[in-house]
């Protein structure tokens, strides 16, 4: 391995080193609301500081995933006379005194290597802290910090030794006591992505060949060309700390195979949707679920997609599944079947500026898209905004509503043709849904100048009101000579999702009893729901236990109310939710949205809801000038054919990498799609399933 000397790199070490006290925190606040139990984590933090709850959850996961590969190791080699943790850029990792604690370290010896500097910090907090000092009577080394070992005892070591300096590293391990026949597990936990990708590569390798009993287990980052993945790498190289093996070792493919060309004779590879839902109990993830108010599914899950757990074993260790992943995962590996080229998107003329998600929209009229509510840089939106159409832009006002004004979230904003505009529920926070419905007006002789006229007025309606949600949907409908508005799914601040339906007559205001036969739908939430032949046509959405769902299902029109029937889709297509969608004629039309089975984003899926064949086409984003979120956002069609389609908004809170909302609106062209779904091939089956 070469040695490192320049500044520049000296530079890219010291900012590599800044990203563990920032971990450490992270570990800390997770660990302090419940999420796992460590004791030791704060004695290595000046202050323990509360993070945000997808936060938590990202290290929550984390941490399970180190710890359950730890556990795994140190159960399979039980009989052994001793076994070893060799640690890599270990931080101020809290490893050793947790195992110490819980009884988990017999025969067990752990050897901790990081920059000298790194190291140096670590040892001088555990020699002025009695409770961790306590863990080490034997403690041989600690005053000093003349280096390369900093600490000295029968079942703990710490080693200041740059990992990229082969020769260094070995002698300080063996001086250390670290015995090469040993079982051994060498863990990197976000710490070989830093290097370039030649000096991690030659890690691995020189682990395989000089560890002949050895478990490699790495925590990284995958998947860097997305819009998430972008906004993670952008993230990185603002802090001068490069990602690096991400762009060679893009998925869970490549890095498997990377693994076994240095030498290592088995491996698994799992990203963290795949161990989340396939490694962990029902009954964990409830708990981890109700610890904190949460309603960031979209970045946790996308959070989740960009990570993985990995182990790679040699020896007699290959003969041990430390990772496998059940055949019964709820979110098994699905492929899209892409068909045709991608469809692009171009920015809107005019390009309006409209940064925020959560909103909804509405088409008022031929060219003029309200908007309300959401979620942007300047914090929530109590004012209304416009886009309208003048000859060959569109531009953007502001609208201060009259009557009812206030902040909310994910509601629904519903065109009545000839009344206005209902709004219904949405959320200010996780723990407060908001009750009300409002009946939007505006006035159309206004729209030529700078500030719009809309008024918001509280319907009061009777009737059994349905609980106060968000994240459902609502759709007009229409049954003899009543309106109704049906309201379908969400979820609350104490029910996860919901799968009840509701009517609101409009004639009368009156929540009313509609007959609904069939089989009721899943529960679940951030779905979508089209009107389509005096009915509806409901697909995806997030259900039971944060599993997305792929299904179509039609209510139908009956003599005395409607049914519920089951469409069978072919191919199927990949479950997603936080999407958008429309019935164009016989044409339910999919966009974007969050899936977690398949590589890269959802682009577009058309369903034909006659036939049931369906086709996934992906979208070129090439002219968009930043990377563009589809989840989160709203869409419109402009024209009576369907041909073009208004994305606006989206976006959220990418992790701890900071938030990314699209700053313009974007035009959709779907004819090249509409016009071959005329040559898709029917299916054998009946489409249509009670």
């Amino acid at each position: 391995m070469p040695v490192i000397n320049s500044k520049k790199q000296q530079g890219e070490d010291a900012a590599v080193q800044g990203t563990n006290d920032s971990s450490v925190v992270s570990k800390v606040s997770a660990a302090a609301q419940g999420y796992f139990h460590d004791d030791f984590l704060r004695h290595f933090v000046g202050k323990v500081s509360r993070r945000a709850p997808l936060i938590n959850r990202g290290y929550y996961v984390r941490w399970k995933a180190v710890d359950r590969c730890v556990k795994q190791f140190l159960c399979v080699t039980d009989a052994c006379d001793r076994r070893q943790i060799l640690s890599l850029g270990a931080g101020f990792d809290s490893l050793f005194f947790r195992l110490h604690a819980e009884g988990a370290l017999e025969r067990v010896s752990v050897f901790e290597v990081d920059f000298p500097d790194v190291a140096r910090r670590k040892a001088s907090l555990i020699s002025s802290n009695h409770i961790l000092k306590d863990a080490l009577p034997d403690c041989r080394v600690v005053a000093g910090f003349s280096g390369p070992v900093y600490v000295n005892s029968a079942h703990y070591n710490l080693l200041g030794v740059d990992v990229r300096n082969e020769r260094e590293v070995e002698e300080a391990l063996s001086a250390a006591g670290l015995q090469w026949n040993s079982p051994t597990l060498i863990l990197s936990e976000v710490v070989l992505t830093y290097m370039e990708t030649r000096w991690s590569d030659a890690v691995i390798g020189w682990a395989a060949r000089i560890l002949p009993q050895a478990l490699f287990v790495m925590y990284e980052q995958i998947r860097p060309e997305d819009p998430f993945g972008t906004v993670m790498q952008n993230h990185f190289l603002k802090l001068n700390s490069k990602i690096h093996a991400l762009c060679q070792y893009p998925d869970t493919a490549t890095q498997t195979e990377r693994l076994l060309q240095k030498g290592w004779e088995k491996c698994v590879c799992l990203d963290m949707n795949q161990f989340y839902f396939g490694l962990l109990t029902e009954d964990e993830r409830e708990r981890v679920e109700k610890l904190e108010p949460f309603d960031e599914f979209e970045e946790w899950h996308q959070k989740c997609s960009h990570y993985f757990i990995l182990t790679a074993s040699k020896g007699s260790l290959t003969s041990h599944a430390v990772l496998t992943l059940p055949r019964d995962t709820p979110i098994p590996s699905l492929k899209p079947d892409l068909k045709g080229l991608p469809m692009a998107v171009r920015l809107m003329a005019g390009a309006p500026c409209v940064e925020a998600m959560g909103m909804a929209s509405s088409l008022l009229e031929p060219g003029v898209v309200l908007l309300t509510g959401g979620c942007g840089r300047r914090g929530r939106n109590t004012a209304a905004t416009l886009l309208i159409r003048e000859h060959t832009a569109w531009r953007c006002a502001t609208a201060e509503p009259e009557g009812e004004k206030g902040v909310r979230l994910y509601h629904s904003m519903t065109s009545v043709p000839g009344w206005g505009a209902v709004i219904i529920g949405g959320r200010t926070s996780p723990l407060n849904p908001i009750d009300d419905i409002l009946r939007v007006t505006y006035l159309t002789d206004e729209f030529n100048s700078k500030n719009m006229l809309v008024s918001m007025e509280k319907m009061v309606c009777t009737g059994t009101a349905p609980k106060p949600r968000w994240r459902h949907t609502v759709t007009l409908l229409s049954h003899g000579d009543r309106n109704y508005l049906f309201v379908f799914g969400g979820r609350t601040e104490t029910e996860p999702v919901l799968g009840d339906a509701h009517f609101l007559c409009l004639e009368d205001q009156h929540w009313t009893d509609v007959p609904v036969e069939g089989c009721i739908p899943e529960p679940r939430h951030s779905h979508s729901t089209c009107a389509y032949r005096r009915g509806l046509a409901m697909f995806g959405g997030l259900g039971r236990g944060g599993v997305p769902l792929g299904d179509v299902v039609l209510l139908k029109p009956t003599a005395i109310g409607f049914c519920w029937e089951k469409l069978h889709v072919f191919p199927a297509l990949v479950p997603r939710y936080s999407h958008s969608a429309h019935v164009i004629g016989e044409n339910l039309v999919v966009v974007g949205g969050v899936w977690l089975q398949a590589d890269g984003v959802p682009g577009v899926a058309v369903i034909n809801l006659t036939t049931g064949v369906s086709v996934e086409v992906s979208l070129d984003t090439s002219s968009v000038p930043w990377p563009l979120m589809l989840h989160s956002f709203c869409s419109e069609l402009l024209d009576s054919d369907g041909a073009e389609m208004v994305l606006i908004g989206g976006g959220g809170n990418c992790f701890s990498f900071g938030t990314h909302l699209n700053s313009h609106p974007v035009i959709l062209d779907l004819r090249p799609v509409l016009q071959n779904t005329a040559r898709f091939d029917h299916p054998v089956k009946t489409p249509l399933e009670t």
